[in-house]
């Protein structure tokens, strides 16, 4: 259109989905597309993702986003400026450099198959679960990206090979994905970003660079990790091959430290993220504070290379939206996601019925991988409408644990008040747009938050 000043892009790569959004010169989105990829389910705890579908869906949704753009008389092409890009964090994959093909498929954030390497470790090391905690942040768990990479050390004959002769590397999907866009085997961009890499438990929180003691503890060679860069500063150039060749990457955070940034969230203030899982981040300055309470400490984000760096507390919940998906795809109780507000809200409660989402055990602030999903006090009385009431119910109960453990550590350290003195959390996420989700979420949580929520 005229007068029109140019336009960015945003990769928004998912757990369950990718979409590409294209933005005008006010923050405006004028055109999207949005594509799922297959959840594989080898066996029980274990998902996984095939990179080159993840991939191809990044190609797909940036060119059918560019048409619909043109389609609708905006004048995108030449006028993309640049595009950045949010991910799935933890999610695991290692590749050949020489070929470019995945040497397995995408280990998961919420696969929980390393639990006997984490249980191994716990017994080994010295300060038990925490032991790395004071250098990462990160409980040894089976969320994180250390273990799975481990894993595919211990475990894949393909890996093994890679790395003794020097042509594997790693890296979660947001490196993946900069690699194959840069050039791929033809010179791409080995690197990763801080938010990211404070989610592998190999980085220093402090030094934000890797940590050469727990490198050296889980075995884990420095030459197989990319080149760690803040979340806002020009990464490279698009190569040929895809839809906008030339174009600068500029851009990089894992998803929800993209979504705390989206939000504004400043010092003590946090949002909450309603996705395939649920994920709560209190924004706590420039010093990263250690919980007591079972949070994580985290990487808020860090705007250039030069820039003062934002560090957050975490609470992450595996199990939110996805639980909604299993009525819809598993139990067959609604046919689409946004089904279940109007079936819950055909009755006033629950009737007794609990349930807890465990299915790859429990987050924060528990830290369970041995837990498992309930579904209890189910009587000749109950339905499906008693039911699907009870998993909304069990996200807003999560939810709640963590911003209880969060409350308790922003009240012992009081410099965690934000400029009203009030604890203010923020919202998003697919689920948010539920209203009586988001009505049994206030219900359930105490009258000390202010909450804002915004469609």
């Amino acid at each position: 259109m005229a007068g029109e000043k140019g336009f960015i892009g945003s990769i928004d790569q998912g757990t369950t989905s990718t979409r590409f959004i294209i933005y005008d010169h006010d923050a405006r989105a004028v055109a999207s597309h949005q594509v799922e990829f297959t959840q594989f389910y080898p066996e029980a705890g274990w998902v996984e993702h095939d990179p080159m579908e993840i991939l191809e869906s990044v190609k797909v949704c940036i060119a059918k986003a560019l048409d619909k753009a043109t389609a609708d008389g905006h004048n995108v092409d030449g006028g993309l400026k640049a595009i950045g890009l949010t991910d799935q964090r933890e999610t695991t994959v290692v590749w050949s450099k020489s070929t470019g093909l995945p040497l397995h498929k995408a280990i998961v954030w919420m696969d929980a198959r390393t639990s006997s390497i984490c249980r191994r470790l716990e017994k080994e090391l010295s300060g038990g679960r925490s032991h790395f905690v004071e250098s990462c942040g990160l409980p040894i768990s089976t969320y994180f990206s250390a273990m799975k990479l481990l894993w595919l050390m211990e475990n894949v004959d393909a890996v093994q090979d890679g790395i003794k002769k020097g042509d594997a590397i790693f890296g979660t999907i947001d490196t993946w994905l900069i690699w194959n866009m840069t050039g791929g085997a033809n010179g791409g961009l080995h690197v990763t970003d801080v938010t990211n890499a404070s989610r592998t438990m190999l980085m220093n929180l402090n030094t934000l660079d890797w940590d050469d003691n727990t490198l050296k503890t889980l075995g884990i060679p420095a030459e197989i990790l990319p080149k760690i860069v803040s979340n806002s500063e020009v990464i490279g150039e698009i190569c040929k091959g895809w839809p906008i060749p030339g174009i600068k990457i500029a851009g990089c955070l894992g998803d929800q430290h993209a979504a705390m940034l989206g939000q504004a969230c400043k010092k003590g203030e946090a949002k909450s993220t309603y996705g395939t899982g649920a994920f709560i981040l209190l924004n706590t300055g420039e010093v990263p504070i250690k919980s007591g309470h079972g949070l994580l400490t985290t990487l808020a984000y860090k705007l250039g290379p030069q820039a003062k760096t934002n560090y957050a507390l975490e609470g992450s919940i595996a199990i939110a939206g996805a639980a909604v998906q299993w009525l819809r795809d598993s139990l067959g109780i609604i046919k689409k996601a946004s089904e279940i507000e109007d079936l819950a809200a055909m009755v006033e409660s629950t009737g007794g019925v609990y349930f807890v989402p465990a299915f790859n055990g429990l987050f924060a602030p528990w830290w369970r991988e041995d837990a498992r999903g309930v579904c209890i006090g189910i009587t000749r009385f109950t339905n499906k409408s008693h039911i699907a009431r009870a998993v909304l119910e069990s996200m807003c109960f999560q939810v709640k644990d963590v911003l209880d453990s969060m409350n308790k550590d922003a009240g012992e350290k009081g410099s965690l008040d934000n400029e009203k003195g009030e604890f203010l959390l923020r919202v998003d996420g697919g689920a948010s747009a539920n209203n009586l989700l988001m009505q049994i979420q206030v219900w359930y949580l105490s009258c000390s938050f202010l909450f804002s929520h915004e469609i």
